[in-house]
């Protein structure tokens, strides 16, 4: 028992002095917000990946049938949303340069877009100011036209203009980057669309405006899955619109038919205007500002400001009857969360 009773005593002593001696824990961290987790979150994302606080509307005009009002339809919302008050920068990928032509610039002077892609030039180098307050261009060159044989053999060739103007982006902020695109489906096109967030489809008023549309949105699906996981078809814009015609009203009411909501309320009018604009350098506001072209893009733009950049479900496929009977139909690609 004598035994029994020093052990316990000794083991009471040694428990007094290691807490006597034991160093003092360091105090409990202060809780830490969201606005921490956040800021750790962008740290380990390398800055050309991390997204903006303020973004950028990244648009494509793109439509691979020529003769819809794709140029027309770039340079007049460019301007009418510069109007507003907005910062925005276009992009002229299409090698007949027809946005280039119609912001006056001569074609062949200076940095284009051609050396952006093929030469590594920065795409700083190549943006210049326009007579329109707010607007900046990058232009197009005719030497364009065999930059998609030059790339093919190319590294990541799908997304060198991604590289060169999100690294652009970072240095000078925009409030819009609106591509012009050329009528086709081919690696420009690709690199535009891996490039942006959103595409507006010009859509021309007539029998035949929906035929092909299946090609462009396997595309679009296509690139969402394999390269572009934010890419969304956000707009239709009813073009050349023959007010007064039977054969407008039903065209019209068939493309809402097929795409919804995606179709925007304003419909641009075929309108001389618009056709003698660019052979000025300037844009239907500059040229005719109480025209019906100024009051429709004054419009679009409205609603282009109005609505949720890229938040709309995606279009995978139309209607069966408007595909293009010579390509095969395949399943629709699952979306991509």
């Amino acid at each position: 028992m004598l035994a029994s009773a020093h052990r316990e005593g000794e083991r009471e002593r040694w428990f007094t002095l290691h807490a006597a001696y034991a160093p003092v824990p360091p105090p409990a961290p202060a809780p830490r917000g969201d606005a921490y987790r956040w800021s750790r979150w962008l740290s380990l994302i390398p800055s050309s990946f991390r997204p903006r606080l303020s973004p950028v509307r990244l648009v494509a005009i793109c439509n691979h049938k020529g003769g819809v009002g794709k140029t027309t339809t770039v340079m007049n919302l460019a301007a009418a949303l510069a109007r507003r008050g907005r910062r925005v920068l276009l992009l002229d990928i299409d090698p007949q340069a027809c946005l280039t032509v119609h912001l006056g610039f001569e074609l062949g002077e200076g940095t284009s877009i051609y050396q952006v892609l093929t030469g590594g030039m920065p795409l700083r180098e190549a943006v210049r100011t326009t007579a329109e307050p707010n607007l900046a261009l990058v232009p197009s060159d005719l030497e364009l036209a065999g930059a998609e044989m030059e790339l093919a053999s190319a590294i990541g060739r799908e997304s060198l203009l991604k590289d060169a103007l999100h690294g652009y982006l970072e240095e000078e902020p925009y409030d819009y980057v609106l591509i012009d695109c050329p009528p086709s489906l081919g690696l420009l096109t690709i690199n535009a669309l891996c490039a942006v967030r959103e595409i507006f489809i010009p859509l021309q008023t007539e029998f035949l405006a929906l035929r092909g549309m299946g090609r462009l949105v396997e595309v679009v699906t296509l690139i969402r899955r394999r390269l572009n996981p934010l890419l969304r078809v956000t707009g239709i814009i009813p073009t050349l619109y023959r007010s007064g015609t039977l054969l407008a009203r039903e065209v019209t009411e068939e493309i809402k038919r097929h795409f919804g909501s995606y179709v925007f309320t304003t419909k641009i009018r075929n309108n001389v205007r618009l056709a003698e604009a660019p052979s000025h350098g300037k844009s239907i506001f500059a040229y005719a500002a109480d025209s019906l072209g100024a009051q429709d893009y004054e419009r679009l733009a409205q609603e282009v400001e109005a609505m949720p950049a890229a938040a709309t479900k995606p279009i995978t496929h139309i209607h069966a009857s408007h595909e293009d009977p010579a390509a095969p139909e395949e399943p629709a690609a699952p979306e991509v969360a």
